[in-house]
């Protein structure tokens, strides 16, 4: 079972799960929309299982697709849409937090 990233991440995407993911697997709308939320996306073709995003998440939003919420189950299939439709998206990348100052 593949794991799916929920709407808790639309405007949010945190990308630490990027920076874990093994395979590459997350992926990004090139242009977001109503249809298409500006969130992380993961690609059931490609991810491996290997659940190393999953604590990497602060809004809790990655869960496996057999655990999904009944409130988040639309997320599943809007997930893949990343393999079905792939011209629509490209590869998340890590984007690097700035570090707070210690003054």
């Amino acid at each position: 079972m593949t794991y799916v990233v929920s709407r808790l991440c639309r405007d949010c995407k945190d990308t630490a799960c990027v920076a874990v993911c093994p395979v590459d697997c997350f992926y990004v709308p090139k242009q977001p929309s109503e249809d298409l939320p500006d969130m992380l996306y993961i690609s059931p073709a490609e991810c491996i299982d290997c659940g190393a995003c999953e604590p990497e998440c602060p809004w809790e939003a990655i869960t496996t697709g057999d655990a999904v919420p009944d409130l988040f189950t639309d997320d599943t299939p809007l997930n893949a849409r990343c393999d079905t439709e792939r011209e629509l998206f490209e590869v998340a990348k890590h984007i690097e937090k700035p570090k707070p100052s210690v003054e």
